[in-house]
């Protein structure tokens, strides 16, 4: 007899991971923070919108002041602070030059330990940002409006090429710099860009890297698709001295360091733009269809970034602050370049991975340095946890802020920041956002508020955030569902839109909840981000993973982010991935892979089960691995994020694709072979017996996992994450 098929999908995502109790603020906070409890912000109300908003304009330095705080007449395209101009470079450098001249803006700290780090001062960075700028404007023809393509390692000539750009009202789009020649191709051609700044060389992983090859590679390709890329000025990492194997190209490359002495001294004065021009354009990184580029204003994203500063990361001028992000993302570009300069504080900018061959020299620079705020991503944390579970030890920095940034932080993870990073004495402040949202939306308040280990915190004030079933009916929180997470309430930080590509800006972001294309009232245009989540009784938000990162398995939706969160419980679990295993029988069943850091057990069965084990014990059986996988890394990119897509295609026999851009390619050849080892089990008839678990088993409708047993059962239907991204 033919198995049943599976019964037909829930429409909601199935939350199934135990909620956290909370952790009190460290009181000591208070004393100094911006914020030092939720009334200092009463009048932030969402009822009130926009009229609360009108205050984050006053936290910058306006050449025009605005007329209309917010103009809804083109939904969903909303602008902030219309009739005002500002400059972007006035109010990151110019503004602080009256106190803080000689106050050191960045620390940069070069891979090799044998070399001498660098710094320069606030004075110094602006000295050298109008240098630049009359180069691009008197050597280049850069003016205002035009698109400045950057494809610089993180250096210090980073930040000042795009302040820069700024000055001059030019919008830069910098492509991080592990992606390839096509990726950097594809965003020129896309967003018209005509010059490219690129790098000679640069150091990672105890490597010299040719950086300069790929400029070459990437002026090819925009040629073949029909671009005009005019010239090519390349950065050297080393003063005076060119050192990438591939040779300049005569008449279309340009060294900088010649130009640059020929205008030193220069004085650009910058240019006012209007609130709503462009500052920047930022790239999704296009895994799927053409990369999307968002653009980002002058004055609502200058605003948000600057609250945010103050609310969420605590910044006061003079703090030593380090975000161990790349400026190649979104991240880097609101809390390493744009926030921190407005907020008049000392960033560290660091070459290469900095725990990487030393697991700690992050700890030993930041007690060098003094750093006070300390920000990073889950998958450097698990990285950390894994070479050197022991942390900074008892010699702790002085950290009074921990901040998580990129995609859920596992409660197992969040507690070992907590404890043995921060003894127990600093706020880990875990944040929710996108590339699109500018900054921070969802995040505990550092000194006001508990922090729940696994969840996001509650929205920013001033903002409204709903959990939407499919009908986009909103779940009411402490619901034992989960569903869609939307914005209600637009915000300044929003992008302006997407560049040159208006209807898909709409179907993307609003289409799904909007019901009325032709309403004009911003009620009917929630900002739908595509992240699943659960809103607690108290208004926190827990991040379950994209909506397109769902494991189907029985009619059930389970996100993979909280079984990896489970399979992290287990000590000697470094890393964890969900892929979904094609079956016959449940649609999808869950795959689990685990790279192990110290303790691992001799038995491999007995690895395996006991991670298993601690899925169901954590989950329930409905979340049951399939199978898992013992491998000895993952596939990342070189921004430290797991290559699911290639996990799953292995499993599901197809080819990887293009892993060239990956930072381990090689480690895809040595996870073909485990998983060709190690095929999954076929489907079993319904009621049949579960194996052992970890060895091929999973839930069936027999033992109470999809649709069978009352605990199973009950928990699927009442129960109970790479989203941000940042990009």
């Amino acid at each position: 007899m033919p198995p049943s098929p599976p019964p037909p999908p829930s429409p909601d995502l199935a939350a199934l991971w135990p909620e956290e109790g909370l952790v009190p603020p460290p009181r000591r906070l208070a004393e100094r923070a911006h914020v030092p409890d939720r009334a200092a912000l009463a009048a932030f109300r969402a009822e009130d919108f926009p009229r609360p908003f009108a205050a984050l304009a006053d936290l910058l330095v306006w050449t025009t002041p605005w007329r209309t705080l917010f103009d809804d007449t083109r939904p969903p395209f909303w602008r902030w602070y219309e009739g005002g101009t500002l400059n972007a470079c006035t109010n990151a450098l110019d503004r602080h030059l009256p106190a803080a001249r000689d106050r050191i803006a960045y620390h940069w700290i070069p891979e090799a330990e044998s070399e001498s780090p660098r710094s320069l001062t606030y004075g110094e960075l602006l000295e050298r940002v109008e240098t630049l700028a009359a180069v691009l404007r008197d050597d280049f023809g850069i003016g205002p409006g035009d698109r400045v393509t950057i494809h610089l390692p993180m250096s210090l000539d980073l930040p000042v090429a795009m302040l820069a750009c700024a000055r001059l009202g030019a919008i830069h789009s910098v492509v991080f710099s592990g992606f390839s020649a096509r990726a950097c191709a594809e965003r020129i051609l896309d967003s018209g860009s005509r010059l490219l700044l690129t790098a000679d060389v640069y150091r990672r992983g105890g490597a010299v890297l040719d950086h300069k090859a790929k400029a070459d590679a990437t002026h090819a390709l925009v040629t073949e698709g029909g671009g005009r890329l005019e010239a090519v000025l390349v950065f050297t990492r080393d003063p005076d001295r060119y050192a990438s194997p591939t040779p300049l190209h005569p008449g279309r490359d340009r060294l900088a360091a010649p130009l640059l002495a020929h205008r030193r001294g220069a004085r650009i004065p910058p240019v006012p733009r209007a609130s709503n021009d462009g500052l920047f354009l930022m790239y999704s990184s296009g895994t799927t269809g053409k990369p999307k580029g968002c653009l980002h204003g002058h004055g609502g994203y200058l605003a948000w970034v600057a609250a945010t500063c103050r609310w969420v990361l605590d910044l006061h001028p003079g703090d030593v602050y380090w975000c161990m992000a790349d400026i190649g993302w979104i991240t880097g570009h609101s809390y390493i370049v744009y926030g921190p300069l407005l907020s008049g504080v000392t960033s560290l900018l660091t070459e290469g991975v900095p725990y990487d061959p030393d697991p700690g020299r992050p700890w030993c620079l930041a007690r060098r340095y003094g750093v006070r705020v300390f920000h990073t991503s889950p998958t450097a944390l698990r990285a950390l946890r894994r070479l050197a579970p022991e942390g900074p030890g008892a010699d702790r920095p002085p950290f009074d802020i921990l901040v998580t940034v990129g995609e859920p932080i596992e409660p197992h993870v969040w507690r070992w920041y907590h404890e043995t990073v921060g003894g127990g004495r600093a706020a880990v402040v875990d944040t929710w956002w996108q590339t699109e949202t500018g900054g921070h939306i969802l995040a505990t308040l550092p000194a006001a508020d508990p922090m729940r280990p696994g969840s996001a915190g509650p929205p920013l004030p001033g903002l409204e955030v709903a959990v939407l079933d499919e009908e986009g009916h909103p779940l009411p929180p402490g619901a034992e569902r989960a569903g869609t997470l939307v914005v209600r309430t637009p915000w300044p930080g929003l992008m302006l839109g997407l560049w040159g590509d208006d209807e898909r800006y709409v179907r993307t972001y609003f289409g799904r909840f909007n019901r009325d294309p032709r309403s004009r009232d911003w009620r009917d245009w929630p900002y739908c981000p595509s992240d699943g989540a659960r809103i607690d009784a108290r208004g926190y938000v827990r991040i379950l993973g994209r909506i397109d990162d769902v494991i189907n398995s029985s009619g059930h939706r389970l996100g993979s982010k909280e079984i990896e969160s489970a399979a992290l419980e287990v000590p000697w679990v470094a890393e964890a991935a969900v892929v979904p295993i094609p079956d016959e029988l449940r649609g999808q069943a869950v795959g689990l892979f685990v790279a192990p850091g110290p303790g691992v057990p001799d038995d491999p069965t007995a690895a395996r089960a006991e991670v298993a084990r601690a899925v169901v014990e954590r989950i329930g059986p409905i979340a049951r691995p399939h199978q898992v996988w013992i491998v000895p890394d993952m596939p990342k990119t070189r921004s430290g994020k797991i290559m699911r897509r290639v996990l799953a295609a292995l499993v599901a026999g197809r080819d990887p694709g293009d892993v060239a851009t990956l930072a381990n390619p090689e480690v895809v050849v040595a996870l073909a072979g485990i998983v060709a080892a190690e095929k999954p089990a076929p489907p079993r008839e319904p009621g049949a017996q579960t194996p052992g678990p970890g060895g091929g088993g999973g839930p069936t409708p027999g033992d109470g996992g999809a649709g069978g047993g009352a605990r199973g059962g009950e928990r699927a239907a009442g129960g109970d994450g790479e989203g941000q991204a940042i990009s």
